[in-house]
């Protein structure tokens, strides 16, 4: 992916909640990724999500941290915050507590942003267990970023 990335001149930053700096810490394993990766926030707490990158309360306290709405947030405050093409975001319920009927344990939305397009959702719900829920995560939004210049 950083060698795709590279060639067409992209550069990329992450804004994570429910990973803790997984995709960042995917990114930056790899020798090189200095070339693509610039910069990624970790915003645990929806204080973090308002101060890091804009994304407003009122729309965190209408919608809740977990929701398409501030997974499109985040991306677009990621974006706005560094001087790279495209970021990613990730706010979900990684358990094993936290789940609701409506928001269960699992449910991640993936938020995508690019300069001059308006944001990208995707919701997952991912089963297993906490580890599992956020290994998929990590891998869905390295899938997202590999498609990231495709639109």
């Amino acid at each position: 992916m950083l060698a795709h990335h590279r060639g067409a001149g992209l550069k990329l930053a992450t804004a994570e909640s429910c990973t803790g700096g997984a995709i960042a810490a995917a990114l930056t394993d790899i020798a090189g990724s200095s070339d693509v990766f610039e910069r990624g926030f970790v915003v645990y707490s929806n204080e973090a999500k308002s101060e890091l990158l804009g994304v407003p309360a009122a729309l965190i306290a209408r919608h809740g941290a977990v929701s398409e709405e501030v997974a499109a947030a985040m991306a677009e405050g990621a974006l706005a915050r560094s001087r790279v093409d495209g970021a990613v975001s990730v706010t979900g319920i990684a358990g094993p507590g936290g789940g609701t009927a409506t928001k269960p344990v699992g449910l991640v939305y993936i938020g995508s942003a690019r300069r001059g397009a308006p944001p990208a959702v995707e919701r997952h719900v991912f089963p297993g267990d906490r580890a599992a829920v956020r290994a998929a995560t990590v891998r869905r939004a390295l899938e997202v970023l590999l498609a990231m210049d495709a639109r």
